[in-house]
């Protein structure tokens, strides 16, 4: 199958190439249009034609709070769906499975590859390399998930996928609570969940989206609109008949902060969970977030922002995403594997999705970058067209 590859393509750096000191501090400047070489494939990588992407919180942090921005130009996108258009696979070291994989999953999936194939992952964006806010990525097979034949939807959807899928549980009966559990993070969490085994999913969301949240694998959802939402929570596990901590452990052992906000998180959190819970919470914290004309300012520790007291013996942790590599067997397995098994298998389903318009890829990506200003999203996923030339 013969493609036709351009030596450069464009590429959307969230700022002109100024380091940020130089920058007026309540200047924000917008994306530009970077023209970024095309990179032939080294082995065991796949050069990707990217037809779709997804806008993340991530981007915004990046854009207007310069979040660990080191050099520039600093190619965006952590999302990406496509076509293969050639690779250079070599045989790859198997790594050791944990002890519970329940999945049919493709052992040789790095091995079937090819030129031709539809796929999508979750990339490092700030690599000019493999950064989705790009024509065309060159990208390690290992971060490739290829799209099942037998699901009833295209790269658009599957884009939503990868970049906040959580990882694995081992579960039973012990009550988690998902605050934010219409977001992206939350929807993929509460489904793994469900998969592993927990069958006492607190959800926190809007009540819109309630039903969806049962339908997958809530037991009990909380509107975090309702001003007295804590109390309600509280009031539920007493009703349960949870009257204080159950033989020295916590009444809910787990609570995941999908969203990371001082004010809209971790302050009603803090209320909530016990000694013995352990809080894991999605980074940056954001202790203001970003508007037309304004700087987001982050919290530099999780565990001491002002503001928010925890109970002694709570434990906390932030969550980064683009640390799973740490974990060789995920490194190895979640995208070649798992990820397109539990689609495949039914377990997973993609975010609803809300496309982006716009004239060109600049356009789109700034269409996106206002939309998570705004704070438009809820329950679906922003993506976009990424190549010019396709419709």
């Amino acid at each position: 199958m013969a493609f036709s590859i351009t030596t450069t393509h464009n590429a959307n750096p969230p700022t002109p190439p100024n380091p940020p000191l130089h920058r007026p501090p309540l200047a924000l400047l917008p994306p530009i249009l970077h023209q970024s070489p095309t990179h032939p494939p080294n082995p065991n990588e796949a050069l990707v034609k990217v037809s779709w992407t997804c806008s993340t919180p991530l981007d915004l942090h990046r854009t207007d709070g310069n979040l660990a921005i080191s050099r520039y130009p600093f190619i965006l996108g952590t999302a990406f769906a496509g076509t293969v258009l050639s690779l250079w696979l070599r045989p790859m070291s198997s790594s050791t499975s944990p002890s519970r994989i329940l999945l049919n999953i493709d052992q040789e999936l790095h091995h079937s590859l090819k030129e031709g194939d539809l796929v999508f992952g979750f990339v490092t964006d700030g690599n000019p390399r493999e950064a989705g806010f790009q024509t065309y990525i060159t990208v390690p097979v290992h971060k490739i998930s290829k799209l099942p034949q037998n699901v009833p939807y295209g790269l658009k959807e599957a884009v939503t996928v990868p970049t906040n899928l959580a990882k694995e549980f081992q579960g039973g009966d012990r009550k988690v609570l998902v605050w934010g559990g219409a977001s992206s993070v939350g929807l993929y969490t509460i489904q793994v969940l469900r998969y592993w085994g927990y069958s006492h999913v607190i959800a926190v969301a809007s009540g819109k989206h309630h039903d969806e949240l049962r339908r997958l694998g809530a037991r009990v959802c909380f509107d975090y609109r309702n001003p007295g939402v804590v109390g309600e929570i509280l009031g539920y596990l007493d009703w349960e008949g949870n009257y204080g901590r159950e033989g020295g452990r916590p009444r809910i052992p787990y609570l995941v902060d999908c969203i990371g906000s001082r004010d809209g998180t971790l302050k009603p959190l803090s209320q909530i969970a016990e000694r013995g819970s352990k809080v894991a919470v999605m980074l940056p914290v954001i202790v203001v977030h970003a508007a037309e004309g304004r700087r987001p300012v982050f919290a530099a520790d999780e565990k001491n922002v002002e503001g928010v007291v925890w109970k002694q013996g709570v434990e906390v942790r932030g969550v980064r995403t683009l640390n799973y590599e740490d974990n060789e067997f995920y490194r190895d397995k979640l995208q070649p594997e798992i990820i397109p098994a539990l689609l495949a298998q039914g377990f997973i389903q993609p975010n609803r999705t809300r496309v982006v318009e716009g004239a060109t890829l600049l356009e789109r990506a700034q269409n996106a970058l206002q939309l998570l200003r705004d704070q438009a999203p809820s329950g679906e996923r922003l993506v976009w067209r990424v190549s010019e030339d396709e419709e």
